[in-house]
């Protein structure tokens, strides 16, 4: 695993030990950047589910201001601190080694420009809901905040409709992943 682009483009990511979190692969991550073009340059980041961080420092490494990590694994939260270390990224950086549902109920860091939500594939369409509804209500999103969810290309949920409070922008499968891309509707009631 590797940084696609930017200013740490090509160097290598450790990766979390063991089988219990699904890395990213770099060309889902090349499509997500890819897709959200200059988004990224000068947001605050946010990424949730960090797992090694792969994503967030994809978005340092490509001009993003800064990135809170959350991320409740033991073991992947020493990778994100052991990358973020590695590639000299900690002073843009906040690992936070919690709980999603803590984090989002009070979360730091924000007003949030992307959010990353890159969970287990057996996490629910509806805990995520809650948990992007929760940062919603805290008022921790920037206007016309962007969420990029990953999501496994069986999941029966993909299809439901999204509330009124989230736009769908795009849905695109790259192999078993498909990238979900939301914008937080401005005037919802």
């Amino acid at each position: 695993m590797r940084v696609v682009a930017g200013s740490v483009g090509g160097r290598r990511l450790v990766s979390v030990p063991g089988r219990g979190t699904r890395p990213t692969a770099d060309r889902v991550r090349e499509a997500l950047f890819s897709a959200l073009g200059e988004r990224v340059i000068d947001a605050t980041v946010l990424d949730l589910y960090a797992g090694s961080g792969a994503l967030g420092i994809e978005a340092l490494s490509r001009g993003a201001r800064s990135c809170v990590f959350v991320e409740r694994a033991a073991p992947a939260a020493q990778t994100v601190r052991r990358n973020l270390q590695a590639l000299d990224l900690t002073a843009r950086a906040l690992l936070v080694h919690a709980d999603a549902t803590a984090f989002c109920r009070s979360p730091r860091g924000g007003p949030f420009d992307l959010i990353f939500c890159d969970p287990p594939y057996d996490l629910a369409r509806s805990v995520l809901l809650e948990r992007l509804g929760e940062l919603r209500a805290q008022g921790a999103l920037a206007p016309d905040a962007t969420a990029m969810l990953e999501r496994d290309r069986r999941d029966e949920e993909l299809d439901l409709e999204w509330p009124a409070w989230l736009a769908l922008v795009s849905q695109r499968s790259y192999g078993e992943t498909v990238l979900v891309r939301l914008v937080f509707a401005e005037g919802y009631s």
